[in-house]
C-alpha cells in the first residue's frame, strides 16, 4: 500500500485532530518566540512541570490511594480473565493547569480527599526546590482548589516605573499599589476606609506612592485632592510641584495655613452630613459612589508631624505653634472618625509613625497602614501594630538596604500576616503631564456642594470613571 493510499484510508476524525493539534501546536511556537528572555524560561519550567508533576505529587505525599474499585477496572479484569482478582487501588493526583509568567508560574490545582490546602502548604519548600523557585507560596482558590504561586527572581529587588494613562479608572476606589513578593498584584479597596497611614525613612517611596494614588485618580472628575506638605513653604518647592494643578488646596509648612485648610474640610465635612440624605437619598455615599459633584475629597497630609508635634515653652510664640498643632489634632481626629461616610479620606505621611508624629486618636482609627524601611523596630511596631513582632522576615526594619528602595509592608485582607510590597516609581515628568491634562477637573467640592442638585442614588449621573468597589 502507498503512502498516498495510506493518507486516504485514515478516518476523517483522525484528520480534524491532527488539524487541531498543529494548531495549538503552531500557537505555542509563536508565544514562545515573541516571548520575552524570561518569560521564556518560564514556559519551559511550565513545561517541565507538566512533564513531572505526577512523580513529584506521588513522592511529596500529594497523591491519595483509592482502594475502591471503579466500574471499569471490574469489567476490564473480567475482560482480561480476571476473575477472583481484586483490581489494582487507583493512585490518584491532582489535576493541575500551570500558568508562566515573567517571574515564574502559577499553578492551580484541584484538592482531593485527605490532600488539602495544609498538604499543598506543609509541600511548599520542597516544590520550590524541585522548581527551581526562589519561593513558592500557597493560597486558597476557591472551593476544592489551591493556587501555588512560584518565582524564580524576587520581585522586590527589582525596582519598577508605573507610566500613568491618563484614562478615567473604572473603579476610584480601588488602589493598585503594586507586585508583592510572589509578583501578585496588591489592590487595596478605598471604599469605606477613613484613613490611611504611610510612614518610612526619607527616600524610600513614600512621596511616589503618593504621587502614583494621585496620578491614577487624577482623571476621574469624581476625585479631588488637597495637600498639606509640611516639608515645603509653598507649592512650587515642594514635592508636589508636578501636580499643584490637581490640587483645589495646598499649604506649606505653615501651622496656621494648615489649620485653616483643616478647618475648611471639618466645615465641608458638616455640610455634606447635613444634606447627604436629601442630596443623595443615602446615609452614606459609598452606597452609591463618589459622582462630580461629591467627589471624594482625598487630603494628603506630609511630614504630618509637623501640624501635630507638641511645642514645648512659655513664651508667646511657642504657647500659639502649641494650641494650632492641639487644634490640628483635634480636626483632623474629627474628620478621619467622622469623614468616612460622606466621602473624605484622610492620607496621613511621616517618617515614623509615633504618637508624637500621629496622634494615637488618629493614628489608631485609619484601617490601612504601610511601612516603607525603618531604623528601629519600635518604628515598625508604631506603623504596623506589635503583631510585627511575630513576622520577623516581614520586618521594614530588614528593608534598609537600597535595593529595597520603593518596597513597603503592610497587612492585606484575606492574608495571614503583612505582606511585602514593591511600589513602582512614578517619574516627575508623568506626573506633571497628568495635573496639567487634567487640571481642568479641578473643583472645590464645597462649592459642588452649594450648587449641587439632589439627585437620586438610582439615578446616577453619567460620567467616566464611575464605580465603586467592595471593601
Amino acid at each position: 500500500m502507498t503512502v498516498a493510499e495510506v493518507v486516504a484510508s485514515l478516518p476523517a476524525v483522525l484528520w480534524v485532530g491532527i488539524a487541531v493539534l498543529a494548531v495549538v501546536c503552531t500557537a505555542q511556537v509563536v508565544r514562545y518566540v515573541r516571548a520575552d528572555p524570561m518569560t521564556r524560561v518560564s514556559i519551559r519550567q511550565a513545561a517541565r512541570i507538566r512533564h513531572g508533576w505526577v512523580r513529584l505529587a506521588r513522592a511529596q505525599g500529594l497523591s491519595v490511594t483509592d482502594r475502591v474499585p471503579s466500574a471499569w477496572s471490574q469489567v476490564s479484569a473480567g475482560l482480561t480473565g480476571g476473575q477472583g482478582r481484586s483490581p489494582e487501588p487507583r493512585v490518584l493526583v491532582p489535576k493541575i493547569r500551570v500558568r508562566p509568567d515573567r517571574f515564574g508560574v502559577e499553578v492551580r490545582a484541584k484538592t482531593l480527599p485527605r490532600v488539602g490546602l495544609a498538604d499543598f502548604q506543609k509541600a511548599a519548600p520542597y516544590l520550590a526546590d524541585a522548581w527551581r523557585c526562589t519561593r513558592v507560596s500557597v493560597l486558597p482558590d476557591g472551593p476544592g482548589a489551591v493556587r501555588i504561586r512560584g518565582v524564580r527572581h524576587d520581585p522586590l529587588a527589582a525596582p519598577t516605573e508605573h507610566v500613568p494613562s491618563g484614562e478615567p479608572p473604572a473603579v476610584v476606589s480601588r488602589w493598585a499599589l503594586g507586585l508583592d513578593e510572589y509578583a501578585s498584584e496588591v489592590v487595596v479597596s478605598l471604599a469605606e476606609v477613613p484613613g490611611v497611614t504611610v510612614a518610612g525613612l526619607p527616600g524610600f517611596g513614600k512621596t511616589s506612592l503618593i504621587n502614583k494614588l494621585i496620578c491614577d485618580l487624577a482623571p476621574s472628575p469624581a476625585v479631588q485632592f488637597a495637600v498639606a506638605d509640611g516639608k515645603a513653604s509653598t507649592a512650587e518647592e515642594g514635592d508636589y510641584a508636578d501636580v499643584a494643578d490637581r490640587l483645589f488646596a495646598f499649604v506649606g509648612d505653615d501651622l496656621a495655613a494648615g489649620n485653616e485648610l483643616f478647618k475648611r474640610l471639618v466645615a465641608l465635612r458638616r455640610a455634606r452630613s447635613a444634606t447627604i440624605r436629601s442630596a443623595l437619598g443615602v446615609r452614606n455615599m459609598w452606597h452609591c459612589g463618589p459622582r462630580p459633584t461629591w467627589p471624594l475629597t482625598v487630603l494628603i497630609i506630609d511630614e504630618a508631624h509637623t501640624f501635630f508635634r507638641d511645642h514645648k515653652g512659655n513664651d508667646p510664640a511657642t504657647k500659639k505653634l502649641a494650641a494650632l498643632a492641639s487644634e490640628n489634632a483635634r480636626l483632623v481626629e474629627d474628620l478621619v472618625k467622622k469623614g468616612r461616610s460622606v466621602g473624605i479620606l484622610v492620607v496621613l505621611a511621616t517618617q515614623k509613625a509615633t504618637g508624637d508624629a500621629i496622634p494615637t486618636f488618629i493614628r489608631d482609627v485609619c484601617p490601612v497602614g504601610l511601612s516603607f524601611a525603618q531604623k528601629t523596630i519600635e518604628a515598625a511596631v508604631a506603623a504596623l501594630g506589635e503583631d510585627i513582632r511575630n513576622w520577623p522576615e516581614a520586618n521594614p526594619v530588614t528593608l534598609q538596604d537600597p535595593t529595597y528602595v520603593g518596597v513597603a509592608v503592610m497587612t492585606v485582607h484575606g492574608r495571614d500576616g503583612f505582606t511585602r510590597v514593591r511600589t513602582p516609581y512614578v517619574d516627575d515628568t508623568h506626573a506633571a503631564r497628568i495635573a496639567v491634562t487634567t487640571a481642568h477637573l479641578t473643583r472645590d467640592p464645597a462649592e459642588l456642594l452649594a450648587g449641587a442638585e439632589p439627585l437620586s442614588p438610582t439615578e446616577p449621573e453619567d460620567w467616566g470613571g464611575r464605580g465603586t468597589e467592595a471593601a
